[in-house]
């Protein structure tokens, strides 16, 4: 089995040089990094992290903990979060936290107690006062997707500024009859995301002068929900609105193939924007505010490994992450103003 002498040797370099070239601690050139990292794949040798750790006092491991796996906002997180990690290095570990309490206390008091890893980054996870004085006595840095955490840097979209958009956009075009669809209470989340972009839709009207004229109607956040709930509400041609702000781009596109289902042209007779940027999006032509989820992720592994290095400021902090109205062919200005 080849070693890091026979690397040394292969390179033209101490032992010493090789070991700092390939495990990127203290000085060597970009030249000899080179040559060395060449020679390594050459001979098929791979560092062993273990023996690195004993020395640095590091797992080069990040973990991650988030409420859901099977969601797309969330799996987009992740996957921006693996691949800016594995580019550095460093590996990931996964700890999905549902609703039971004692799931949770076992991650942080035991797993994480045991140093499995470097540094934590919550995605969508309000983290408690005991959680967060629990990862300060491990020295381990963290770093939150969501809302304001004290005592972590956090970084999210503003639900309520991105709701605010998606109505102002239909407002923008004429319409004054909006639904907002979605924001279930019974199915909130850390951070109140439902409610608060039910918040920023009714800031919108309230600005335009149709405060309590918006009505809303509860849905979950899925395709099937919003299919289910628009075909109710679109029934009734006396009651139907011209425009819908939907919740999340998963309940505008059933909303979209609700309106099909009951021979309601979209955009022709109603209008619908949606906010995420969902992937599916394009496909049935929505108009959405994207939140692009998986730079959210790269960016909390930037801002965690950062951390590592000594070069994030310290404390916490919640900063906004940019939106944007992507317009597409579910919007456009009511059928009286075309006439």
């Amino acid at each position: 089995m080849s070693g890091i002498t026979d690397v040394a040797r292969l390179a033209g370099v101490s032992k010493a040089t090789a070991s700092r070239a390939l495990s990127g601690r203290g000085y060597v050139s970009q030249e000899t990094r080179q040559r060395v990292n060449d020679a390594a794949k050459a001979i098929g040798y791979v560092p062993w992290s273990n023996a690195s750790s004993l020395v640095t006092g590091r797992t080069r491991n990040v973990g991650v903990v988030i409420p859901y796996i099977n969601r797309w906002f969330f799996g987009e997180v992740l996957e921006g979060i693996e691949s800016t990690l594995v580019a550095d290095g460093y590996d990931l570990t996964l700890y999905q936290l549902p609703p039971d309490a004692e799931h949770r206390r076992r991650v942080f008091e035991y797993f994480l107690v045991r140093k499995r890893v470097d540094a934590l980054v919550a995605v969508g996870i309000e983290l408690t006062l005991h959680e967060i004085e629990l990862l300060d006595t491990l020295g381990t840095p963290a770093v939150g997707i969501g809302g304001v955490v004290d005592g972590i840097p956090t970084f999210s979209v503003d639900d309520v500024a991105a709701a605010r958009l998606a109505t102002e956009h239909l407002l923008s075009l004429g319409h004054e009859r909006i639904l907002h669809l979605g924001g279930n209470q019974d199915a909130e989340v850390d951070f109140h995301v439902h409610a608060q972009r039910l918040a920023g839709f009714r800031d919108a009207l309230a600005d335009a002068g149709l405060a309590g004229q918006g009505d809303h109607r509860e849905c979950l956040y899925t395709i099937e929900a919003g299919y289910s709930a628009a075909l109710t509400l679109l029934a009734d041609p006396r009651t139907r609105p011209t425009g819908i702000v939907a919740a999340c781009d998963e309940i505008g596109i059933g909303a979209i193939l609700a309106a099909r289902q009951l021979g309601i042209a979209v955009p022709g007779s109603l209008s619908i924007v949606g906010i995420d940027g969902h992937d599916l999006a394009d496909m049935f032509g929505l108009t959405t505010i994207a939140q692009h989820p998986r730079r959210q992720g790269a960016e909390a592994a930037r801002r965690v490994l950062a951390a590592l290095e000594g070069e994030a400021a310290p404390g916490g902090g919640w900063e906004p992450f940019p939106v944007e109205l992507v317009v597409r062919t579910s919007t456009t200005a009511p059928a009286a103003q075309r006439v």
